[in-house]
């Protein structure tokens, strides 16, 4: 690539002295801080499989049919001897750690720190803290072996739409991914059909990443199906050559 001969500035290039060692000080804790929290859920998770990350909305509240579910799918994968992986948080997450903590395998939760939000729930075999959104995000995906999402907003939409871009670009190994709630999540599937792949944005053999399932125990038996088609063990810690994750 040619230089257009602009003058990009560089940290070293920094000519006060004082404002460069704060700057340097600065982004050097930053990259630690980053670097421990790799480290403190690799070293607590690295074990844990398989295991199974669900999602889905904060403000879903107990008596909301949608959580009464989330339990029943979250309690139902840990007696089948999946561990469950939720968020730490209220509504689904809460649904997600409370049935896994009241089964037979272990709870999981990856907390966020937030200004306003985020209380951890108390249902929680296993829980560690986070404060960057990212390194977080690699956990989900790292260490499960299924994702389950059930209904949620921005959030559970940034979880869904991650781990189907690093399938489709091979950067993580195929997981089975499960929508929770054809009536919620009918309409996004049906725009996929009509916009995404119509428009040349997704190939058609892309929808088959998702399914989508109403049962908490058809649930569990696709995931279970899925690798039984795959010839593959849940507890299969091997990665596809060249995976990011």
């Amino acid at each position: 690539m040619v230089s257009k001969g602009k003058n990009v500035p560089r940290l070293r290039q920094i000519a006060d002295i004082n404002r460069a060692t704060a700057k340097k000080a600065r982004e050097s804790w930053h990259m630690l801080t980053i670097m421990a929290e790799f480290i403190e859920s690799t070293e607590r998770l690295a074990e844990l499989r398989p295991a199974v990350s669900i999602f889905g909305s904060a403000r879903t509240k107990p008596d909301d049919p949608y959580y009464q579910k989330t339990v029943d799918i979250a309690r139902r994968l840990s007696d089948a001897g999946l561990a469950v992986i939720s968020g730490g948080g209220p509504g689904i997450m809460e649904a997600a750690n409370k049935g896994a903590f009241e089964g037979a395998s272990s709870s999981v939760g990856l907390n966020i720190e937030l200004p306003h939000e985020q209380a951890s729930n108390n249902w929680q075999d296993i829980s560690i803290s986070f404060r960057h959104f990212f390194a977080r995000k690699v956990a989900f995906v790292k260490y499960a072996d299924a994702y389950v999402v059930m209904p949620g907003g921005f959030g559970t939409l940034d979880e869904f739409t991650e781990v189907l871009t690093l399938i489709q670009t091979g950067k993580s190994r195929r997981i089975p991914v499960i929508l929770v709630g054809t009536d919620f999540w009918g309409g996004l599937i049906d725009w996929f059909k009509q916009r995404l792949v119509a428009d040349g944005m997704i190939a058609p053999e892309d929808l088959n990443l998702i399914q989508v399932i109403d049962e908490p125990a058809n649930v569990v038996e696709a995931i279970f199906a899925y690798y039984e088609a795959h010839h593959e063990l849940l507890s299969e810690d091997s990665k596809e050559p060249g995976a990011y994750l």
